[in-house]
């Protein structure tokens, strides 16, 4: 959808829907990629199945497929204000499964190979590679599509909400392809021994992988927010660091400390870290809320929006009850266009935000932008009101 500048006619229209100008050179470079990406994916599931034997991976790649659409939901459901482009979830989540998962198997196996022969011990190089080479070549794989978003995208990177969202994203990739070789050398073990793993890594740690990568997230998040430039050097590589240590933590008590330490730190360290992060996902929403309702403030003097649909923009349950609201009175339709006038009102103000702090994309003009978003508004707002 795109609006001409009413106070410049002859300006370049804004686009303001979600998804990026398309190109010649764009749609080569997307079909490159994707390509590459598949050939990497390929590779890693070619492996897998010479390891796990073709039933092994079959039944290994649906256990592990089955739940991530509700984990999915789940963490979309988190970025309740300004929802994220769905081809760089997509680009999140495909990158961990295919990109990082490929990588990480090639240098873990590097290094388990060179541990081995040193040390003239398997074992030796199994637990090496999983505490030391799997943190870190795992994580700084997955969190790789998180920094080139940061710089790439900085539109669509306005926060921890987004530094979490898109780091579960690439997380939930990198899990699911972890867990066909994980359910497929269980599967061809036994049907017990496959439903123990699936119960243990399926329902007990699924967010095992998001929960590291969410802390290099939040980094990058605070970086975003902060107008301080120690700020913003420093907590991008503290987040990438504590990922890797929470890694190595997790791995250590799996494969050094058996089925006790293992325990004692899901129970002492993984149960309060996720609650951590859903405190701070929790005020890392409050503070949206904060956003949506300072740069939406002039929009009730210009009589664009009512007092009271104000402040349902500002609050979850707000928006939930008026999106109800447009569903009940005039259907599918309704709702559909409620949840535009959300989404628009968000990046309204987060756009307005990024400018106050002189984040915004040089490709427009931003006071263009943001004559293109209420030009939008005011025509949903007509829509949905009753005449």
């Amino acid at each position: 959808m795109t609006f001409p500048n009413p106070q410049n006619p002859n300006f370049t229209p804004v686009a303001i829907q979600r998804s990026p100008q398309i190109s010649a050179i764009k749609i080569v470079l997307g079909i490159l990629a994707i390509l590459i990406a598949s050939i990497l994916g390929l590779l890693v599931l070619l492996v897998i199945g010479i390891e796990t034997g073709p039933i092994g991976l079959i039944l290994g790649l649906l256990a592990a497929m089955i739940p991530v659409p509700l984990y999915v939901v789940l963490v979309l459901w988190i970025d309740r204000y300004e929802g994220e482009p769905l081809w760089m979830l997509s680009t999140a989540f495909f990158w961990g499964a295919l990109v990082a998962a490929f990588f990480a198997f090639l240098f873990n196996t590097i290094f388990g190979l060179t541990i081995s022969m040193l040390a003239q011990d398997a074992n030796a190089g199994e637990a090496s590679t999983a505490v030391i080479s799997a943190p870190i070549v795992e994580e700084a794989g997955k969190s790789l599509i998180l920094f080139i978003f940061f710089f790439a995208k900085k539109d669509e990177f306005d926060g921890i909400v987004d530094g979490i969202v898109y780091a579960s994203m690439a997380g939930l990739g990198f899990a699911m392809t972890e867990n066909i070789l994980y359910y497929g050398n269980a599967a061809a073990q036994s049907g017990g021994i496959l439903t123990a793993t699936v119960i243990v890594r399926g329902f007990f740690a699924p967010f095992s992988h998001p929960l590291f990568t969410s802390l290099a997230g939040i980094g990058l998040g605070l970086a975003r927010q902060s107008n301080n430039t120690a700020v913003k050097l420093i907590t991008p590589i503290v987040g990438l660091l504590m990922a890797i240590f929470m890694h190595s933590l997790w791995n250590a008590s799996a494969v050094l400390g058996g089925g006790a330490a293992f325990l004692l730190i899901y129970i002492v360290v993984m149960v309060p870290a996720f609650l951590i992060v859903l405190v701070v996902i929790a005020l890392s929403l409050r503070r949206e809320g904060q956003v949506v309702r300072q740069f939406l403030v002039t929009e009730i003097e210009g009589g664009l929006f009512t007092r009271e649909e104000y402040e349902k923009l500002g609050s979850i349950s707000g928006r939930m009850g008026s999106s109800f609201d447009a569903l009940s009175r005039t259907g599918v339709k309704g709702w559909r266009t409620r949840r535009r006038l959300n989404q628009l009102a968000s990046e309204l103000a987060f756009h307005r935000s990024r400018v106050s702090r002189g984040i915004h994309s040089r490709k427009h003009d931003p006071a263009a932008q943001e004559a293109a978003y209420l030009h939008a508004l005011r025509a949903l707002v007509d829509e949905l009101r009753p005449r």
